[in-house]
């Protein structure tokens, strides 16, 4: 993601090494992103995804990396965090938090079809199902609580119509979550940012097969219904109105229930999630738009992306397809 830390050729020469990784060839910063910094690293050996954790604690990041060691011996598609000789995944570069993983094979689809909605979507439920049995527990950092707090930041930067927006639908959403079908949904482990940008596929166009999911640098114990929206208002929308698609959206969650089934509560609420999913959204890129941190590669996202999603979600609700 953007360089806020600058790791020397040196530093990731001697942890490759420590690591068993082989001799360092490469060292290159990956430009996308706000969260932390990224380097691709290539050794004679391989390929290699470091990642310097900018907000992320040496308290937080076991539940992170213990998942995807977790889900990958489940069969779960994500990177594989690299150990050294004492078995330690969590490292330490520039004093702060750092690990390597493995690169996953191919690319981004940026602009998916039905067929790439299908193979996310039965794969989130099989990831849903392989974290049931995961042992660590930390909630969802960017859930309604985090919302609470960071509305009364951003509010002086917004339009008035844009605060009387934000205002009313952090209200709507304490109100769902008081709720008993909210208490009731299913949950366990999410990723939480499953984005088009966090998935992998491979193969030749039309017939590309999902390689794998990386960055689960969001997840957290929270709603698997939220997950699912969080996938839908991004795998399934026009990117340029934020309206939904619903024939891709139709496949995702119909692939997904071929793997676990939508209770009823949360065919109820997918709705009102689908809303929650956007104003999560909006909220961080109006976070990071208008308090932005200094970093040598920073792109920020447009949040108006968001709000136009979030309004969407208002005027024209959508209830799945069961």
């Amino acid at each position: 993601m953007a360089v806020f830390t600058e790791v020397s050729r040196e530093e990731a020469a001697a942890l490759a090494q420590r690591l068993s990784l082989g001799s360092l060839t490469d060292l290159r910063g990956i430009t996308a992103g706000i969260e932390n910094t990224n380097y691709f690293l290539s050794t004679d050996r391989g390929e290699w995804v470091l990642t310097v954790f900018e907000r992320l604690t040496f308290e937080q990041l076991p539940f992170y990396l213990q998942l995807m060691k977790h889900l990958a011996r489940r069969e779960i598609p994500v990177p594989d965090p690299q150990a050294d000789a004492d078995g330690v995944i969590l490292h330490r570069l520039g004093g702060k938090p750092a690990a390597v993983v493995n690169r996953l094979q191919g690319r981004s689809q940026l602009a998916p079809a039905s067929w790439h909605c299908e193979q996310v979507g039965r794969m989130l439920a099989r990831m849903h199902l392989a974290g049931r049995d995961y042992p660590l527990h930390q909630p969802n950092l960017r859930g309604l609580d985090w919302w609470i707090e960071t509305v009364p930041v951003v509010l002086p930067h917004l339009a008035p119509e844009q605060r009387t927006l934000l205002e009313d639908e952090l209200f709507f959403q304490r109100s769902v979550a008081e709720t008993p079908a909210n208490e009731a949904l299913p949950r366990g482990p999410v990723h939480a940012d499953l984005f088009r940008d966090n998935v992998m596929f491979d193969g030749l166009p039309g017939h590309e097969k999902l390689t794998g999911f990386f960055d689960f640098y969001f997840a957290g114990v929270d709603a698997w219904l939220f997950d699912l929206a969080v996938c839908l208002n991004d795998w399934c929308i026009d990117l340029s109105t934020g309206r939904l698609d619903e024939l891709r959206a139709a496949a995702f969650v119909q692939a997904y229930e071929d793997e676990r089934a939508l209770t009823h509560d949360e065919l109820r609420l997918l709705p009102a999630m689908l809303r929650a999913a956007a104003l999560r959204f909006w909220i961080s890129r109006l976070w990071d738009f208008h308090l932005p941190r200094e970093a040598s590669m920073l792109q920020p996202h447009d949040p108006t992306h968001f709000e136009r999603v979030l309004r969407e979600r208002i005027a024209n609700p959508w209830h799945g397809v069961s």
